[in-house]
């Protein structure tokens, strides 16, 4: 029998091999626990949306007058975006579109305002809940609208928390105590399950308590009136008291953001603080002009985010759904993609970029729609705009020139008698511009806001940030004109939005919520001169 001693060679070859297989077994447990840690802290999400709040209006923007301390911390400590813009100029099918990362035209009764929601569209909440995500909101979630009769069992924004209450508020805002509601929020969930919070305010919506900014110390000397209001006191102090309600809507952002650094969850928490469309004021919400969709936009996210940046590609607000489910699949270990149904783009890439500036030159334009917003005209008709921004240009397309952009100028009440229509501006009698609208210096800003409007707008927004001075009709300008007419079409051609396919009338068709019945032809009506063209 022969028998094999092992010589040095052997007995080294085999030490060595001892050696690699007990650093496989290390490196394999601490991959295995890596993997395990990184599931158990997806990271929480808080959307933070305020109601008819336009972009400049945050102190992180230059603001003279309004301080948003919890906005400007996330800007700080993450990214501030220069160039964020909402799907709609209104709420419900703006805040439709973020849920489910789709333009307003492709979500049906969602895309019109206080309608239905149908259930097929899925949103990023529910997404969010089936992978584990404990998901609720406080405020207004998405609204106006019937969702109860659209398949939801829940409002698509998540399980309500709006059962705690401040009595002490300031007329005109609402008595739900926001912070108190998402603290109870997070006593319900299950120990280190990840949250998707949603906290929407309904400030600054109107209406207002008269003199409630300077009462409160705001200086009206330093507010800055858009170029489409009068400069005057009156209008001064309307701004003022709407800057009080962006501040009071801060003001809960501020105590979450400090209640999650106090329980240590704030650094492992995703927050994007944003509006759903513009001010309530003539020529912006409702409108797609520069302040009625263009918003306010900050996210920030512990380390994962370089913070201090500023960040000018153009965001749409219909891409954050599929950024959110795009962490959640690259950062959560989640066996789930972006839904095709989602059309938006995600940025996921720039907010891990280290970057600011423009970062994607291919970023370059978003598109917007509107369709019905108030029942404010004869059987109900909509008001068909779509819009296509870039960084040099705002094109709008509007499909139904001949109606009023604005709303009828008269309507008839529930008791059937003829009042004050344009309800397409909130409050619109009560205004300074109303009021004085046959006065000569006053007439050219209540035209700006109620008289018929082109097929086709096209404005230089470098230059004309207010949007004042239509260039659809200039020679120098046809080679642009044609240019963004094109890229519009094309872009809703993609999407089959029915305005380009023969089936418009479709959105008539819809159901429209709280109907005020409209008096189909105001300009024959004895004594009405004041609302002619």
């Amino acid at each position: 029998m022969l028998i094999f001693l092992p010589n040095r060679f052997t007995m080294r070859r085999g030490f060595y091999l001892w050696i690699s297989l007990i650093a496989c077994l290390i490196l394999a447990s601490i991959a295995t626990g890596f993997q395990k840690k990184n599931k158990a802290r997806l990271p929480n999400i808080l959307l933070a949306i305020s109601d008819d709040q336009s972009f400049p209006h945050a102190s992180a923007y230059g603001s003279r007058v309004v301080e948003t301390p919890g906005f400007d911390r996330i800007a700080r400590e993450g990214i501030l975006f220069n160039n964020a813009f909402s799907a709609a100029p209104g709420c419900s099918p703006s805040r439709a579109s973020l849920l489910t990362g789709r333009h307003i035209w492709e979500l049906e009764d969602a895309g019109s305002h206080a309608s239905y929601f149908p259930s097929k569209f899925n949103t990023y909440t529910s997404i969010l809940n089936e992978n584990g995500y404990f998901v609720g909101y406080t405020g207004k979630g998405w609204g106006p609208g019937n969702w109860q009769d659209s398949g939801w069992q829940i409002n698509p924004a998540g399980e309500e928390y709006n059962r705690i209450t401040d009595p002490d508020v300031p007329e005109f805002i609402r008595n739900t105590d926001y912070f108190e509601n998402f603290k109870s929020f997070l006593e319900d969930r299950k120990r280190k399950q990840p949250f998707c919070f949603w906290y929407g305010a309904s400030e600054p919506h109107r209406r207002y308590k008269n003199g409630i900014g300077e009462g409160s110390g705001m200086n009206i000397d330093l507010v800055d009136v858009p170029g489409f209001l009068p400069d005057v006191e009156s209008v001064r102090g309307d701004i003022l008291d709407y800057m009080y309600e962006i501040q009071y809507f801060d003001a809960h952002l501020n105590k979450m953001i400090e209640y999650l650094e106090d329980i240590g969850e704030l650094d492992n928490t995703l927050i994007i603080v944003t509006s759903d469309n513009g001010m309530p004021f003539p020529r912006a919400k409702a409108n797609l002009y520069e302040y009625g969709f263009h918003m306010p936009l900050a996210i920030r996210w512990g380390d994962v985010i370089t913070p201090g940046r500023e960040v000018d590609d153009l965001i749409s607000l219909t891409d954050i759904a599929p950024t959110l489910i795009e962490v959640l699949e690259t950062r959560g270990n989640a066996e789930i993609n972006i839904p095709d149904m989602m059309t938006g783009w995600s940025f996921l890439d720039i907010l891990l970029s280290d970057q600011s500036g423009l970062l994607e030159p291919e970023r370059n334009k978003v598109y917007s729609g509107r369709e019905r917003h108030s029942c404010s005209r004869w059987q109900n008709l909509s008001y068909p705009i779509r819009a296509l921004r870039t960084h040099e240009f705002l094109y709008i397309k509007n499909f139904k020139p001949e109606r009023w952009p604005a709303g009828a100028p008269v309507k008839y009440n529930d008791q059937m008698e003829l009042v004050p229509g344009f309800h397409d501006i909130d409050d619109f009698q009560e205004s300074y511009i109303y009021k004085n609208r046959i006065v000569d210096s006053i007439k050219y800003y209540f035209d700006l806001a109620v008289k018929k409007r082109p097929m086709e707008e096209l404005f230089d927004i470098r230059r004309d940030p207010y949007c004042l001075n239509d260039l659809s009709t200039l020679p120098e300008y046809q080679s642009d004109l044609i240019e963004l007419r094109e890229k519009l079409n094309s872009r809703l051609i993609e999407t089959k939005d029915p305005r380009l396919f023969g089936n418009g009338d479709i959105w008539e068709t819809y159901k429209r919520f709280n109907l005020m019945r409209t008096f189909p032809d105001p300009d024959w009506i004895p004594g009405n001169q004041n609302f002619k063209e």
